[in-house]
């Protein structure tokens, strides 16, 4: 499924300091902004949505590896000299 960028303003010392707190702790700020994303979608999202784009998902998923042309390997010839 296509990715897409959210952007979110915060001031900057705050940001800082954040970021910081969370470098002490081993803790990756995108990771957790993703994560909070993911709970905002189960939150706001109803469920038959979810299902119904979890399927289109997968179906697209599955339609690009059908697409995908087989590389033939390269034979090897018995005859050395």
């Amino acid at each position: 499924m296509k990715k897409e960028t959210v952007s979110v303003q915060m001031e900057s010392e705050k940001l800082r300091a954040t970021k910081r707190y969370m470098e002490k702790k081993e803790v990756s700020l995108e990771q957790e902004l993703g994560r909070e994303l993911v709970k905002l979608y189960e939150k706001y999202v109803p469920a038959p949505v979810r299902e119904y784009i979890d399927e289109a998902s997968e179906d697209s998923k599955s339609t690009a590896k059908a697409k995908k042309p087989k590389v033939a390997e390269p034979s090897v010839s018995g005859n050395t000299m």
